[in-house]
Formats: C-alpha cells, structure tokens, sequence
C-alpha cells in the first residue's frame, strides 16, 4: 500500500434539511451505525427525506454535528443548482407528457420535495425482490429486515442460495422468515445464473435485484418501481448506493474514488436518442448504475435474453454481469433511468486484499461483459469496435475521474491525486491487469456454462428413462 499516511475513519450519517438554505429537520447515524463521534463525517445530505448530496466535515470536540454539516449541506447545494445539466439529466428532466417519441412517454420527474410520488402518478407495479446470496446469513438477515419494512404497496421477496456448501441460508429463511421470504436453490455457481433462476421464479411485473451486503431504505422500492408505471417504454431503472461504513482504510479508499454512487441527478438514456455528450453510450455501462440497487421490467429482461451466465461474480469471468444486463435492455429498445431516491446502503469490504480483488474483478469484469455483447449480439459489432479504443482508454481513467472539490465539503472522503487518499498505482495496474483478462475469463464461463448444462440434459434424460 502508498507509504501515505492511512485515512482516518470516518462517521456516516444522515442530515435532513427543511430546503436548500432551510433549518435542520434531523440528525441521525446512517442505518445500524454508531452514533457520529468528533472527528471526520460523511453524511447524506436529505431534502424533507428526499436524498440531494453528501457532505463530508470535520467536527470539533464540543461542535454541533448537525449544525457544522447544514453549513457545508447548504453551500454544497448553492454550488449544485448553478451546475449545467447533461442531456442524459436534461431528458429525465423533461415532464412525461413532453416528446412521445414511439408512443412511449419519457418517465416522469422526481417528484415532490419528501420524496414521494405527485399525486395522479400511477401506484407502483407488483414486483419481485431478488436477493442472491451464498454463505453469509448474518449479513442476509440484516438485508432481509430492511426488505421486508419496506412501503411498497405490493411486493414478493426470494432469496436465491447459490452453490450453497452448508445449510445456513436454508436454515435462516425457512425458520426466521417463513412465510415472508421464498426460498429457491441455485447450485450452478456465478450471479448472473442466480438472478436468471429468480427471474425465472418472480411472478411480478418488475423484478429488482439487490445484494445480501446492503440496507435499503424504507422507500427504496416504491422509488425504483413507480417509474415503470409512467413509463411504458422504460426497461430498466437503477438507484443511489452509498456506503454504510467507512472505517477502514480500504472503504475509504474505494468511495473516495467513486464507491458505488452515480450522483443525484436523475437521468434518462434513451437508444432512440443517444446522448450527445456521451459519444461512447451504450458502451460505458458503469456510468447506468451498479447491480446492487436496479429493477427491470420483467418481460423488457426476458426478451433481451436476460443475464449472461458466463459473467458474474462466482465466475471465471469475475464479474460484468449488471453492466451485460443494461446494455442488453438498451440494445432491445428500452430505455433506462437512474434516480437517487432510490437508495441503499451498502457495507464496502473492509480489507486491503478485498480492494485488491475488487481492482482486479472491476477490469475483468468490463472487457467481459464487453466481449460476452460481441458474441451474443453480433449486430452491435460495429458500434462496439468504434468505440472499444476509445471505451478502454474511458475505463483507465475511471477511478481518477472524481470530484473537482478541494476536499472539503465536497462530498467524497478525499479526492484522487491528492495527498489525502491516492490511488495506489498497484490497483490501476491490477485494474489493467484484469482487462486483459476479462476476455479470457469470459470463454472460460462460457465453456464452463455449457458443460453444465450439458450435464444438466444428461441427467434429465436418465431420470426421464427411469
């Protein structure tokens, strides 16, 4: 690791504030954290609940938290408001009544200023949670507590177990949760089999996958699904991620060169109208949203052919499986939206060496998914080879391309460059490292995939015979 001095940890919290430049409304420690001590804090600066930014401060023994955090909430926003809006945020921008290109409306605003929906906007559809997970219960049942507390009207959650090797999930399902979780077996091993078995097993008409790491929000899921109901031509929405702890050096680390979080911007990308200042969409997938916060219409993911197997987590390829999902949906025609008020927490791994791996799967898994659109859909050939030199050289600089703040205030725990948090020059090597990878790794799945599959025919078969 950098001979730099290691970060301090920080506190994570939530701020609400009554508008802009209003009084406070609330102060509390992030969901399941400990209470903010003096010293450093990362917050999640809320308008009357709806998420707006994130801060980060420093308090002083004796300072008011809330008060020291509002200042710097206030000035962040100021700075927000005059920022100019990309065409992606100026479509989602647009009200749904505005350009009915196709016959389909362009999705709605974000809605009043509490976060909920303005009245008339058409109730949440019926949806299915899908929560793959393997041989991490505790973390599982702290998920499922915050799944199951949330206020969409109508909703079913499964737990898909993946290539389990002990009875734990099976355990904590069917006897802490029975009769509220569904509980469904995957033993092909790789997330993207896991989310097509609950695809396969969801009977609603959005599916929405989160990770057994995370704590979503009590509005969480009437936030990632209201959209479809507005928008008929929407395939695919994705949500805020934010991190629930950041006390080691490796959490801090991470968020400070992006984590997880796309912005609170909403944003709108649509294949019919490319957007002008992203020369590179589709192919810059990363930007759309991360797997551990997104939705899709169900029939919008069947019909694109839903997750390839030979990507994922759990795979040779390591990983690309959400980014392969995205771009699949928008090469359908559908378009895709992400909303911050859509929102979970996500618990970052906490060590050097999970950093390290992380480094590596985020390489691999972007020139797999990259390889995994080539081979199963030749059509966008083409586009992919103009794009691919210039896509490369985009995903090198993606963990330096971070706020231009100085650090204070800015809403990230330090910036990339500075003396504060660099970027090790070990984990972008490794993130090179795992390109050149991630195309090997994907024919691996892929024959692995296929092996497994054969075997399962061969083995229907004899059960058939007999």
């Amino acid at each position: 690791m950098s001979s730099t001095p290691a970060p301090r940890p920080l506190s994570v919290a939530e701020l609400d504030l009554d508008a802009p430049d209003g009084p406070v409304l609330g102060f509390r420690p992030a969901p399941g954290g400990p209470d903010v001590v003096p010293g450093d804090v990362y917050a999640l600066v809320r308008l009357r609940g709806r998420p707006a930014a994130t801060v980060v401060g420093t308090v002083a023994e004796g300072e008011d938290p809330a008060e020291v955090l509002a200042a710097l909430a206030r000035r962040r926003l100021s700075e927000t408001a005059k920022a100019p809006r990309t065409d992606a945020e100026r479509r989602a921008e647009r009200p749904a009544s505005a350009g009915r290109e196709d016959g389909r409306t362009e999705g709605r605003t974000e809605g009043r200023a509490d976060g909920r929906a303005p009245a008339g906007t058409p109730a949440a559809p019926r949806t299915s949670v899908v929560v793959a997970t393997r041989e991490r219960p505790e973390q599982l049942a702290r998920a499922l507590d915050s799944l199951l507390a949330q206020d969409h009207p109508d909703f079913e959650l499964i737990v898909v177990d993946n290539a389990p090797r002990t009875s734990g999930t099976h355990a904590l399902v069917t006897r802490a949760y029975t009769d509220r979780v569904r509980y469904v077996r995957e033993d092909t091993p790789g997330l993207a089999t896991a989310h097509n078995t609950g695809l396969a097993a969801a009977e609603g008409a959005v599916v929405a996958f989160t990770d057994d790491d995370v704590i979503a929000d009590p509005h969480w899921l009437t936030a990632l699904t209201e959209p479809f109901a507005a928008d008929p031509g929407l395939g695919c929405v994705t949500g805020l991620i934010l991190p629930a702890r950041l006390r080691t050096p490796a959490q801090i680390l991470l968020e400070s060169h992006g984590g997880f979080a796309k912005g609170f911007a909403p944003r709108v990308y649509d294949p019919a109208h490319p957007p002008a200042d992203e020369p590179l969409f589709p192919f810059t997938a990363g930007s759309f949203g991360s797997g551990a916060n997104m939705a899709f219409r169900a029939a919008a993911l069947r019909q694109a052919g839903g997750f390839d197997p030979a990507t994922g987590t759990g795979t040779a390829a390591k990983g690309g499986d959400d980014l392969y999902a995205f771009v699949a949906v928008l090469a359908a025609g559908f378009r895709l939206r992400y909303t911050s008020q859509a929102l979970v927490w996500h618990h970052h791994r906490d060590t050097w060496q999970d950093l390290r791996n992380q480094a590596y799967g985020y390489g691999a898994g972007l020139t797999a998914y990259l390889t995994a659109t080539l081979v199963r859909s030749p059509r966008l050939l083409p586009a992919l080879l103009t794009r691919l030199p210039r896509g490369l050289a985009h995903a090198r600089t993606i963990t330096a391309r971070r706020g231009d703040g100085d650090g204070g205030g800015d809403g990230v725990p330090g910036e990339h460059g500075t003396q504060q948090h660099p970027w090790p020059r070990s984990l972008s090597r490794l993130e090179r490292r795992g390109m050149l990878y991630g195309p090997i790794g994907y024919a691996k799945a892929r024959s692995a995939a296929r092996a497994a599959a054969r075997g399962q025919a061969r083995r229907g078969k004899g059960a058939t015979a007999r």
